[in-house]
């Protein structure tokens, strides 16, 4: 059976392939974009054919899927490409228009996506404030255009979807109760206060002579690169570190399943790992910088791409490929970007003195809390402005991330920081199963648990589980510690302390 012929009368099996075809397709798409090559299939020309599959009445015959977790995954597989496709052409219309938006700086043009990578190179303070007038005009213009994205996303899921709105929607699309982590990452704001502003505000001066009250989310980009201390990076550090695996028992390019672009003359400076099929087709994408966020973005993306090359190839494609649920991996991917910032990887690998290695652990120690604060200040701007808010009013989104990170934020930004379906909850319930897993090996193996081949073996052995799981489950049934803010915060408050 041709899979752009199903019909909402065809089995569940044949639905399956038809999403996975789909799911191929995009991923493909999204490659070529990272590249800056034409895509095969134009993205409106991805969904012909499929208008029997793509409908309301193929959706309601999943709810005859026996398995409660196969019938959830195949749903949301679903709902998001009859989404996708509902807002294709809005979608086109404003990633047009965003392509053409660009910042003038002393006659350096950047665009959206630029953004970042520019603010993290080392731009004085007087181009990064010219830079954050520029793009607040660039989201005053363009914010028609995405407001009216997310009011027709939002009106598609109550009235076609029929869910109560969009909290309702992620919450069962993601099995996650969002309003029980509200308070939790709420409280947890609260505990760090005086740990966070006290050593942010004098790194702040220390590195800008300036006080944070007079700081944007701009300047915050900059300081938290640890682009000051790339003085005393390894020239040829990141391309070594592939070598490290050997120490785990297997090369990297032993992974047939495993495929690596790191070409610094690529179009996107956003680092990305595409799965394609889950395990034998992965493709992490960076464009190197310099410098120690190269170190980690790499790191960081290997635990996403790991995890999933040497995930079982016996679980179902559907567990394998329309996982709806990514905290596990977040653990995984923040489990390794602390190990090779780890003091015994800068000094025992990249042969760092122990007394810089010392100082560069302080101050990514406090980059990470404020990193941390960030994504939990995101989340509850979001949940709020997803609860009952006025989706086209950035005022409290900026009174929310200022006053949790202490840098100012554009009220008109609020729309482009926004991620979809609470995403910044993975990255804290990841860290958060990042120091269960740490400790996990740590007490087993000691501080220097990275060099063990019983530390590479203890990983394939949680990496063969795949998808079948999220993080509270994982943990659970690998009778590891629970997600919990108790072991950050002593991580945190440990490496923070006056020396």
């Amino acid at each position: 059976m041709n899979d752009r012929s199903i019909r909402a009368s065809d089995a569940p099996a044949a639905i399956e392939r038809a999403l996975h075809d789909l799911n191929r397709r995009w991923s493909a798409h999204i490659l070529s974009l990272w590249k800056g090559e034409t895509p095969e299939t134009p993205p409106y020309a991805i969904y012909d054919g499929y208008d029997a599959l793509l409908s309301l009445e193929t959706l309601a015959g999943l709810d005859g899927v026996g398995d409660p977790e196969r019938r959830r995954c195949l749903r949301h597989a679903l709902m998001d490409h009859y989404l996708q496709r509902l807002l294709l052409p809005h979608e086109l219309e404003m990633r047009t228009w965003m392509r053409g938006a660009k910042a003038e700086v002393d006659g350096e043009k950047i665009g959206f996506h630029e953004v970042i990578p520019w603010c993290q190179a080392d731009h004085s303070y007087e181009k990064r404030q010219i830079l954050q007038k520029e793009t607040g005009a660039l989201c005053k213009f363009l914010k028609p255009f995405v407001l009216n994205h997310w009011e027709l996303l939002l009106s598609a899921i109550r009235d076609d979807l029929g869910f109560d709105g969009y909290v309702d929607y992620c919450s069962r699309k993601h099995d996650m109760d969002y309003g029980r982590w509200y308070p939790v990452m709420r409280d947890f704001l609260h505990q760090t206060d005086a740990l966070y502003f006290d050593r942010m505000a004098r790194w702040c001066e220390d590195r800008f002579h300036r006080p944070m009250a007079d700081l944007t989310r701009f300047d915050s980009i900059n300081l938290l690169s640890l682009a000051e201390f790339d003085g005393g990076y390894p020239s040829t550090a990141l391309e070594d570190t592939l070598e490290f695996f050997s120490r785990w028992g297997f090369r990297l390019e032993d992974l047939p399943g495993l495929h690596l672009d790191m070409r610094t003359d690529k179009q996107s400076a956003q680092a990305l790992s595409v799965f394609v099929d889950i395990p034998d087709a992965i493709h992490i994408l960076m464009r190197p910088q310099g410098g120690w966020i190269d170190l980690e973005t790499l790191w960081h993306e290997l635990g996403h791409g790991l995890s999933a090359v040497f995930t079982d190839s016996g679980l179902s494609a559907v567990i394998r490929n329309m996982s709806t649920n990514y905290s596990l991996s977040e653990a995984y991917a923040f489990l390794l970007q602390n190990a090779v910032m780890s003091r015994p990887f800068l000094t025992g690998y990249l042969e760092i003195s122990p007394a810089d290695a010392d100082i560069l652990h302080y101050y990514k120690s406090l980059r990470d809390l404020a990193a941390f604060r960030r994504y939990a200040a995101r989340f509850l701007a979001e949940y709020e402005m997803f609860s009952g808010g006025n989706l086209a009013d950035g005022d409290p989104y900026a009174r929310t991330m200022q006053r949790y990170t202490g840098f100012y934020h554009q009220p008109e930004s609020h729309l482009f920081d926004l991620v979809p379906e609470f995403y910044s909850l993975n990255y804290l319930l990841g860290w958060m199963g990042e120091a269960s897993l740490e400790k996990t090996l740590r007490d087993r193996w000691g501080a220097a648990w990275v060099f063990r081949r019983a530390s590479g073996d203890r990983l394939r052995k949680w990496w063969h589980q795949g998808n079948r799981y999220d993080i509270f489950q994982f943990l659970a049934r690998n009778r590891l510690a629970p997600v919990h803010t108790k072991p950050l915060l002593e991580r945190w408050r440990e490496a923070l302390q006056p020396k």
